[in-house]
């Protein structure tokens, strides 16, 4: 009997998960895009760290346990892990649809800055400067939860900060070079990727 209830369980925690990614894609398939701007800047090594965040993520879809609950006999931990990964991933979907609301035509894949760019500081970006990367990392977190062991996404979390370091970094230069002393005071009260407990 314990078997079917945690067959259940993790069967729909799956697919609410799968359902978030779905989610996460279509936002940005068919948001409205705004005419797109001339770019002014660009720094091509962000690509280095979108390919080790998609390492990150192939990892925690690719290599599964065989078992859906991981730790114990206990039904109501079970249930738990799947309640969080399941808000995990939709909190997470959410956050990158509302960055991606309030980034407008700034928002791209690559690492660049736009004529007229404008420095986002409100919405989400009040919050991390980089909050889709967040909403990333906690949808690659939920997923990791529902499929994956203990070791790989360990090791999915690692590659996937290495990328977002890399991508923060480049991105950042950019803002810098083109906001000076703005962009450091946004910087210095607002933290990169993980928002302050207080």
């Amino acid at each position: 009997m314990k078997q079917i209830h945690t067959d259940y369980i993790g069967l729909t925690a799956l697919i609410l998960v799968v359902l978030s990614w779905i989610t996460f894609g279509v936002i940005f398939a068919v948001r409205k895009k705004p005419p797109k701007a001339p770019e002014a800047k660009r720094d091509s090594s962000a690509k280095w760290g979108i390919a080790l965040q998609g390492c990150g993520f192939a990892l925690v879809w690719s290599i599964r346990r065989d078992y859906w609950w991981p730790l114990s006999d206990w039904l109501a931990a079970e249930v738990t892990l799947a309640v969080v990964a399941v808000v995990l991933a939709y909190v997470s979907s959410w956050l990158c649809f509302r960055a991606l609301q309030t980034l407008g035509k700034q928002w791209t894949y690559a690492a660049r800055v736009v004529e007229g760019h404008e420095l986002i500081t409100n919405g989400p970006y009040a919050v991390v400067r980089n909050p889709i990367y967040l909403g990333m990392f906690g949808l690659m977190i939920a997923t990791g939860l529902i499929l994956s062991t203990w070791w790989v996404l360990l090791l999915a979390t690692v590659l996937f900060l290495m990328g977002n370091w890399v991508r923060i970094r480049a991105e950042e230069k950019l803002l810098r070079e083109t906001f000076g002393v703005k962009f450091d005071e946004y910087a210095q009260n607002v933290p990169a990727f993980l928002p302050r407990p207080w």
